[in-house]
């Protein structure tokens, strides 16, 4: 089972690979406009939804619009809700209870 798997992930990468390689001949650009060759690397969905969640929680408007900027909306969304599951399970397992009652309890909400 596990030699199918890698052989699948192998051509992804394969595949993956041999497109960037045919964007960089292209000059591929950036939404923004800037050239990757800049030398600058484009943050992922998980990365910009833990910068603008943690700007949120700062109360840092000038890195929120950094962050919402770094990827698209709809994105974003996902990895901010990939990141609050996340959170959710890991504070239920630390607290030994339900992620229901966990969440319910960070919303202020009452037992249910």
């Amino acid at each position: 089972m596990f030699g199918r798997i890698r052989e699948a992930y192998g051509r992804f990468r394969r595949f993956r690979d041999a497109g960037r390689a045919r964007s960089r001949a292209d000059g591929e650009r950036r939404p923004d406009g800037a050239s990757r060759a800049a030398g600058k690397r484009t943050p992922n969905l998980f990365e910009a939804a833990a910068a603008y969640v943690s700007a949120c929680a700062e109360n840092d408007q000038d890195r929120i619009d950094e962050a919402a900027g770094w990827v698209s909306p709809e994105a974003l969304s996902f990895g901010v809700n990939e990141l609050a599951c996340r959170a959710v399970i890991a504070l239920a397992r630390e607290r030994d209870e339900s992620p229901r009652a966990v969440a319910r309890a960070l919303l202020g909400l009452p037992a249910g």
